[in-house]
């Protein structure tokens, strides 16, 4: 597929906005399935293979020639309401390709039917069950986008204050990590972001929470200690709501003595790492994300 110039591809996402209605969620999660489902059958170079982690299902991807013993875990984006494995085939395939490892995408249970702490729940219960089968944590690297982003900072958390073994590292795509929308960015980049729509955040933030503290811990985990937590990359557009949720991660983390590495992507938007087939920036911070999680994993 060839390169699309990025204010062909902005203008695209801004109708797209514009037609955004999340008033009816499972409507909205069938209407996602089909747009984005589409972009996302399985790709050649691939073995896929459907997966049952305690309860919650999920697809192994495995590159050709891929090292087996390492693994990331990936959480897909969504607002915790919608996306699948489905979904984010596509990106989780090339993440794992750049790396030179197998990945685990996915199904956590969705908002409303299953509100906060549902979908940490569940990541951490398929983390547990990766240990279980012989897996170490110096072989896991947790990963997600969005409100995935959010279930990869939050089920560290989670997983620390229970005094579970974290994984070796984790990367994060745009991570929505504040529930209480405080960031300078939110609702400030509304005008230039051409893909998230700030009028429809805290209906879906309402979904999910139902009632709970916005600020609880594994929500909103900015406000809270981010110590212990393994070496962390961001990426993020400066175009887009949530860069300040980023941006005062960062900042957390460093603070709390995390080995955090953020990077800012100018121009562009709410996980562009997704356009991998049509953006040449998308190639290159997935190629960069794929390095890290190298890195991390093959180190002794």
């Amino acid at each position: 597929m060839p390169y699309i110039p990025l204010f062909i591809l902005k203008s695209f996402l801004r109708r797209v906005k514009k037609r955004g209605d999340v008033s009816n969620p499972q409507r909205s999660r069938r209407g996602f399935e089909r747009l984005i489902g589409k972009w996302n059958k399985p790709l050649s170079g691939f073995d896929y293979q459907l997966e049952d982690a305690d309860g919650v299902s999920g697809e192994w991807i495995f590159p050709h020639g891929c090292d087996k013993t390492k693994v990331l875990l990936y959480f897909h984006g969504g607002g915790y309401f919608v996306g699948s494995t489905n979904t984010h085939r596509g990106l989780v395939s090339q993440l794992v390709k750049n790396a030179g490892i197998s990945a685990l995408s996915i199904n956590y249970r969705l908002a409303p039917e299953h509100p906060y702490p549902a979908a940490i729940e569940d990541c951490a219960k398929v983390y547990e069950w990766l240990l279980s089968k012989n897996f170490h944590p110096n072989q896991i690297c947790f990963g997600g986008d969005s409100a995935g982003g959010g279930c990869v900072v939050g089920t560290l958390t989670y997983l620390r204050d229970k005094n579970i073994a974290l994984p070796k590292c984790a990367i994060a795509l745009s991570p929505w990590l504040d529930h209480t929308f405080s960031g300078h960015s939110f609702p400030s980049k509304d005008e230039i972001d051409p893909m998230l729509l700030a009028d429809g955040f805290p209906v879906v933030r309402d979904y999910y929470m139902a009632g709970a503290d916005p600020k609880s811990p594994y929500a909103s985990p900015i406000f809270h200690s981010l110590a212990k937590l393994p070496p962390v990359m961001v990426q993020v557009g400066d175009h887009e709501l949530l860069l300040s949720d980023s941006t005062r991660f960062a900042e957390k983390a460093k603070a709390d003595g995390v080995d955090i590495r953020l990077e800012v992507y100018p121009d562009l938007f709410h996980v562009f790492n997704a356009f991998w087939k049509i953006l040449p920036k998308a190639r290159e911070a997935n190629k960069k994300l794929g390095e890290f999680m190298h890195t991390q994993l093959f180190s002794k």
